[in-house]
C-alpha cells in the first residue's frame, strides 16, 4: 500500500466548543460551537473514512483490516491487531474544560476499559490569557484528594501554566490536566476514550443536569507524583540542508511506548526517510502549506489542521513547501 491517507474530519459540538475550528481547517461548514475535530480516527463508532483516491469512503478500521502489517507496520500489528493505535484530534476551548485524568492501561482494564490514555499537546494557537491546568503542584493522598474535590479546591493544588502557540505538553496517563479558554490545539493519544472528570465548575448540560463526576475512579487512576516542571521544552536545531538546496530543521517532542512525535520545519524540499522504520506515520500540518508526494508521483496538501497518514509500506515521501508540521509514530512498544 502506497497511497498517501487523508480523511473527512468528525466535528463534535460541545458545550465548550468555539468557531475557530472551521476556518482553521478551511472547512466550507459545521456545527456550532465545535470543540473536536477528529481528524483520524479507528475508534468504534467514530471512524473516520478517507475523503479521497482509490480508497475514498473507506473507514481507518476497515483499511487496518485489510492491509494490517502494510499499513500500521508488523511490529505495531502483532501489539494492537485491528485496532489503529492512534487517534488525533484538533480541540478548540471558548470555555475551560473539566479537570480529569485518564488511567493507564493497567487501571483502565482494571475498571473494564481495553486501554487507557497517554496523551500529548501541541497549541496551534491561543489567546493572550489561555492557559491550561497539568500536574499537582504539592503532594496529595488519596483523601487529600477526594477532600479537595468535595470542597470544590482541587485547582488550588494543580500548576497553572500560560501558553502559546509551539508549546508541547505531554500528559501521561494519570496526570491530572484540564485545557484552558482560548487555547485551540492538536492532542495525539492513545485510540481511547476513557477520561474520568474530576471536577467541571458545577457547569449544567444542555439538559440542566450537572455534569457526571468520576471521583471514585480518578482517585484509583492518578499518578500522585510531583514534578518541578511538567511542561516540555525544546529548541528546533540549526537548520539541515538537503540534496537540491532544501531544508529541514525538526526536534523531537515527546517519545513514549505509544508514539513519538517530531516537529519539522521545511523549507524548499525535503525528504522523510523511513525505509528502517516499522510504523505508519502521522504528518499534521502546523504552519504554512505544503506538499507530500509519495514515490509514485501521488501527493496530498499539507497546511495548518489537516492530517495525512502515511502507511509502512511507503518507505519515504518528499515534502515541498514553506511549512511547520508534526510527524508521529510509534518505535517503542
Amino acid at each position: 500500500m502506497t497511497e498517501i491517507l487523508s480523511f473527512e474530519p468528525i466535528l463534535k459540538s460541545t458545550l465548550w466548543g468555539g468557531e475557530r475550528l472551521i476556518p482553521f481547517m478551511h472547512l466550507d461548514a459545521g456545527p456550532g460551537r465545535v470543540g473536536e475535530a477528529w481528524a483520524i480516527s479507528g475508534l468504534p463508532g467514530w471512524e473516520t473514512r478517507v475523503d479521497r483516491g482509490m480508497h475514498q469512503g473507506c473507514t481507518l478500521s476497515r483499511l487496518v483490516e485489510q492491509y494490517g502489517p502494510e499499513l500500521v507496520g508488523e511490529h505495531v500489528y502483532h501489539e494492537y491487531g485491528d485496532t489503529f493505535p492512534l487517534l488525533i484530534k484538533l480541540i478548540d476551548a471558548a470555555q475551560d474544560l473539566s479537570i480529569q485524568v485518564h488511567p493507564d492501561d493497567h487501571t483502565a482494564q482494571r475498571l473494564g476499559h481495553p486501554r487507557g490514555k497517554t496523551e500529548m499537546w501541541y497549541v496551534m494557537d491561543a489567546d493572550t490569557d489561555a492557559s491550561v491546568l497539568l500536574g499537582l503542584r504539592q503532594a496529595l493522598t488519596p483523601d487529600d484528594y477526594r477532600s479537595r474535590v468535595q470542597e470544590h479546591t482541587i485547582t488550588d493544588a494543580l500548576c497553572h501554566y500560560p501558553v502559546r502557540a509551539g508549546d508541547c505538553l505531554h500528559i501521561p496517563a494519570g496526570r491530572i490536566h484540564a485545557i484552558g479558554h482560548g487555547t485551540l490545539l492538536a492532542e495525539i493519544q492513545q485510540t481511547s476514550d476513557v477520561t474520568y472528570r474530576i471536577y467541571d465548575y458545577d457547569r449544567r448540560d444542555a439538559a440542566g443536569h450537572p455534569r457526571q463526576l468520576h471521583t471514585a475512579e480518578a482517585a484509583e487512576a492518578i499518578d500522585y507524583t510531583v514534578l518541578p516542571d511538567y511542561r516540555t521544552h525544546y529548541a528546533l536545531p540549526d537548520t539541515t540542508v538537503q540534496e537540491g538546496g532544501g531544508t529541514d530543521s525538526q526536534a523531537t517532542l515527546v517519545h513514549c511506548p505509544y508514539f513519538t512525535t517530531r516537529l519539522h520545519r521545511v523549507t524548499g524540499s525535503a525528504r522523510l526517510t523511513y525505509d528502517a522504520l516499522d510504523s505508519f506515520v502521522i504528518l499534521i500540518g502546523v504552519e504554512g502549506s505544503g506538499r507530500v508526494t509519495d514515490a509514485a508521483g501521488g501527493s496530498r496538501s499539507i497546511a495548518p489542521g489537516q492530517a495525512l497518514l502515511l502507511p509502512a509500506s511507503m518507505g519515504r515521501a518528499q515534502v515541498s513547501g514553506n511549512v511547520y508540521f508534526l510527524e508521529t509514530f510509534i518505535d517503542t512498544l
